[in-house]
């Protein structure tokens, strides 16, 4: 213990505490609140709490001396109980801390009380609730008090000690609400027996209960000057009890939450009961018992002859004797009693005149030192108050386990070192005696006892743990040549906690260092497993495909943390060991680009395969083609070869036959390749296709003559399928015809016959004369009678349809003559008043400016001008003038251009005639005739107020934006007043 501080001090509380009514005979405390009882029958309640005092005579009316024999406190320092002895009998009072007169309970009366149980639990202030007293004679009885009624409400016997008759010296009651109602537990003493009685309902109930079976008791046979009974009370609840008995202080604890039936039946509470002998207090001299008792949580507190001995609840070893300053009168007799305030957590001891107060101070301190001694290490962690304190607990434990040669057990308790002990000097211990697995164990608990923030200090723990796991497994394996296939054996057990502490520390081990430590070790197997918890798939994948386990490779693969390049990059060898499972991974796979994984089919498809096996490269590709339209020439050109080298050439044709690019806007029609694909089926003697190839490639005649070796309806077909040619698809038909003349090997006659119905396949095309080269010059006439025939008949006709086109056309002809003619005599005639549709002045006005305009020559006296078929009518320049302002810029500009042409020529004319015109210049159609013929199609092609020119105007803003000048001209502005000048006008 610290003997630097006392745990336990004892102050003077009051001096003469009686106030002159006699002397102290006994006491109880409460809440800050003492009672005391006098030799003159005086009850005096001191409230340390308010500060003030009362006395109640209780010897009040009765004859003798009397003497208060035993007074009680209930923990909350309301109620009071006390028994006055005096030469007229004994009775017992009840009293209340807000009354000035005591109750006397006339049931009790002759009857020595001396001992309370108060129900802890649910008394209050206003009301006791069930309180049990103890009487001298061995009675129980139970009494309850309201302080309102002023009286008690009731008092009923519960239980006599029938077999042994004594005086009861202790009572404590603990109570429980349980759903089926209230449990009471009792426990009462008497000089040689600890009663214990329990039960659910009322406390009626709960000892009538016990008429009809035997009570639980624990006798201890001796004799005691004042057997006692105490419970430590801890947040208003037992923590474990003391008896102060004639054989020793029995003590133990209290767990109300354990159910241990005892052997009549009941439930009993008691655990950890142990027995102290008071030989051990005397240190060798005369056993004196002690008088009076009190209890703390780790302490007994003896009053023994004159002096209080603070004992250890647990080693049971006295540490302080408290020391009492007393006057003089007093001395003689020395300590009387002890009493415990547990709801203040102080304790009491008085003499015939004063009270002391005897505090504790931290008395749990030492207490993990007093378990450590006793090698009740789980108790002194408990009690530890600091981490060197568990250190030095752990340590005991260590070292003790070490002595042992227990290395494993021993590596615990120093992983949860901190303090006391370096790492390096615990390690040392480990591998001075060459324990490589309480080394390991060691290291193991430690990183479990660090924090996160040692990271530095975990990554280095880590990897020796690493190292030293693996030097495990080499030397299992070295010791045990069965070890790799007794599934039971501590080298598969080590394997699974290796991988395991691989998986818990994944995120503190260096990767590169781990990695060299497993492979410098040959662990190959874990170090997979490490690289697959570090997600280095590269790893992993590589070491399934070496083993064969394909499908576990592709199973690493279809993570979505792996990289895609990796499906690319194991691809090649993934097809070769499993082309199933590898094809349907990349069906099932998305975001797969197949152009990439063109290697890798080509590196399977360069293998040979069986005729029956289904070749996995086509299936990947079709599914491409078909499913994803995928697009890429590579994998069409693929494809194509693939079909290529099939011996059936169906699936080829069918696939050159397919326009997978159909429907795509300006898109093609195929992917691949055809001068490739031209090449390839040359190569691999795949005719057919080649003719599809050269149709498509629109190299017809190269089709039909390829087609020619292979079957001539083949050949039909290619050369009927030129539509838009008329002269290719002649001359492919006669390709066809030629060859099927000179293949037939028949009679003349019947070969002429044969050629005559190609002729009828044709349809027309062909004629008898074309096929007639293709026939030997000694052939007969008389063979082709009848087609000539045929064919001639078919020539008239044709001669007669030209004759009747010609007839046709030498009439029409006719007719446009006629119309022309009529068209030159047509003529309008115009009101004298029509007026110009642009100027408005008379259209047939006879003045100077109207003469000759814009090269035109005048009628007599009037100006050129136009008459339109829905009356409009306009002076040439007007019209002019208006086609050009309304109508676009260059055609503007070509109608000035032709106008300025005309002017020029009409100047030129006039100088050579003098102003004259001769008949030849009237007659022929002169240059100028063509520009004037040009400009009135430029400007009268349509009437400019009825045709497109007026309609596009509609759409035109009334003022146009080069008019925006003029328009801010027009534009108000207020004038500036302030430069006029006024006059004054006379009157």
């Amino acid at each position: 213990m610290d003997q630097g501080r006392e745990v336990f001090t004892v102050d003077l509380l009051e001096r003469y505490a009686t106030k002159g009514r006699g002397v102290i005979t006994c006491m109880a405390a409460g809440n800050d609140v003492i009672v005391i009882g006098t030799s003159k029958g005086w009850i005096i309640r001191h409230d340390f709490g308010v500060g003030d005092s009362n006395d109640i005579d209780l010897s009040a009316g009765r004859p003798g001396e009397q003497s208060i024999h035993r007074v009680f406190v209930d923990p909350g320092g309301s109620h009071c109980v006390a028994t006055v002895v005096g030469s007229g009998g004994a009775d017992t009072f009840y009293t209340h801390a807000k009354w000035t007169k005591p109750r006397v309970l006339s049931r009790l009366k002759g009857l020595v009380v001396n001992a309370v149980a108060w129900n802890r639990q649910q008394i209050t202030e206003a009301s006791t609730r069930e309180v049990i007293l103890g009487t001298e004679n061995g009675q129980l009885y139970e009494i309850s008090v309201d302080e309102k009624d002023k009286r008690e409400k009731y008092i009923k016997p519960l239980f006599e000690l029938a077999e042994l008759p004594e005086a009861i010296m202790g009572l404590q009651m603990e109570t429980a609400i349980m759903s089926n109602g209230s449990r009471y537990y009792v426990m009462a003493v008497t000089p040689t027996r600890l009663y214990s009685f329990t039960g659910i309902g009322t406390l009626e109930t709960v000892f009538s209960s016990y008429l009809n079976r035997a009570v639980h008791f624990m006798e201890l046979p001796g004799e005691i000057p004042n057997s006692d009974l105490h419970f430590f009370i801890k947040q208003r609840r037992a923590i474990h009890f003391a008896w102060l008995s004639g054989a020793g202080i029995y003590h133990g604890s209290l767990n109300f939450g354990a159910q241990h039936s005892s052997p009549n039946g009941d439930q009993n509470f008691v655990e950890n009961k142990a027995l102290l002998d008071y030989a051990k207090l005397s240190n060798g001299t005369e056993v004196v018992k002690p008088s009076s008792m009190a209890v703390s949580e780790f302490h007994f507190l003896l009053l023994i002859g004159n002096k209080v001995k603070v004992v250890n609840r647990i080693s049971e070893q006295i540490i302080e004797e408290l020391q009492f300053d007393q006057v003089s009168d007093s001395s003689s007799r020395g300590i009387i009693g002890l009493c415990s305030d547990a709801t203040a957590g102080l304790f009491y001891a008085y003499d015939q005149n004063s009270i002391f107060q005897v505090s504790v101070n931290d008395e749990g301190r030492d207490m993990w030192k007093v378990y450590l001694d006793m090698k009740e290490y789980a108790a002194a962690l408990a009690n530890s108050r600091d981490p060197l304190q568990r250190d030095q607990v752990y340590l005991v434990q260590a070292e003790a386990a070490f002595s042992s040669r227990d290395f494993l057990r021993a590596a615990s308790f120093y992983a949860k070192i901190n303090y006391i002990l370096s790492f390096e000097e615990i390690t040392l211990k480990f591998i001075s005696v060459n324990e490589q697995d309480a080394l390991r164990t060691f290291l193991l608990r430690k990183l479990d006892n660090l924090s996160k923030d040692d990271k530095c200090q975990i990554t280095m723990i880590s990897t020796w743990a690493t190292e030293l796991y693996l030097d495990k497994i080499n030397r299992l394996l070295l010791e045990d040549d069965t070890a790799l296939v007794n599934r039971n054996s501590e080298y598969q057990s080590i394997i699974k906690e290796f991988r395991a502490f691989l998986s818990d520390c994944k995120d503190v081990l260096d990767e590169v260092t781990t990695m060299r430590l497993l492979e410098s070790y040959g662990r190959v197997e874990e170090l997979v497993y490490f690289a697959s918890l570090k997600e280095q798939h590269e790893i992993v994948i590589h070491y399934y495909i070496q083993q064969g386990e394909a499908k576990k490779a592709l199973e690493v693969l279809r993570k979505p943390a792996v990289p895609i390049d990796l499906q690319y990059k194991f691809a090649p060898d993934l097809i070769t060991l499993d082309a199933y499972e590898t094809v349907e991974f990349w069906m099932a796979s998305k975001n797969l680009n197949p152009r990439k994984l063109i290697p890798a089919m080509m590196r399977y498809s360069s293998e040979p395969h069986a005729k029956n096996e289904t070749h996995e490269v086509i299936k990947y590709l079709e599914f491409c083609v078909h499913n994803l339209h995928n697009e890429d020439p590579g994998i069409h050109n693929l494809l194509l070869a693939l079909y290529a080298k099939q011996e059936d050439d169906s699936s080829l044709l069918r696939f050159l036959q397919c326009k997978y690019g159909k429907g795509q806007e300006n898109g093609p029609d195929f992917f691949y390749d055809p001068k490739y694909a031209l090449r390839l089926c040359l190569k691999e003697k795949r005719m057919r296709a080649c003719v599809h190839i050269y149709s498509m490639m629109s190299m017809h005649e190269e089709a039909v003559a390829l087609a020619l070796q292979i079957d001539p309806e083949l050949a039909m077909a290619e050369a009927d399928k030129v539509e838009d040619d008329e002269d290719l698809r002649k001359k492919l038909w006669l390709m066809v015809a030629k060859h099927v003349i000179e293949q037939e090997k028949g009679t003349k006659r019947e070969n002429i016959r044969k050629a005559i119905a190609f002729l009828k396949e044709t349809d027309g095309l062909l004629k008898i004369e074309d096929i007639l080269p293709f026939f030997p010059d000694f052939a007969l006439i008389d063979d082709f009678k009848e087609a000539i025939c045929s064919s001639l008949d078919d020539y008239n006709k044709q001669i007669g349809q030209l004759k009747q086109e010609m007839n046709d056309a030498t009439h029409g002809a006719d007719n446009i003559r006629n119309d022309i003619s009529a068209l030159a005599q047509r003529y309008v005639v115009i009101d004298r008043d029509e007026d110009c549709g642009v100027c408005r002045r008379k259209i047939l006005a006879i003045g100077g400016d109207y003469r000759m305009a814009s090269g035109y020559t005048a009628v007599g006296s009037m100006a050129p001008f136009y008459v339109f078929p829905c009356g409009h009518a306009f002076h040439s320049h007007c019209l002019i003038a208006h086609v050009t302002r309304c109508t676009n810029e260059s055609q503007a500009e070509y109608i000035l251009d032709l106008q300025k042409q005309l002017t020029l020529l009409g100047s030129e004319v006039r100088r050579e005639s003098n102003g004259g015109l001769t008949n030849e210049a009237i007659t022929s159609v002169s240059p100028a005739d063509k520009l004037r013929s040009q400009l009135d199609d430029a400007v009268a092609s349509e009437c400019p107020f009825c045709g497109e020119l007026m309609i596009r105007e509609i759409s035109l803003p009334f003022v146009m934006p080069e008019e925006a000048q003029q328009v801010a001209s027009w534009e108000i502005k207020p004038q500036n007043l302030g430069n006029q000048r006024s006059f004054s006008l006379p009157v």
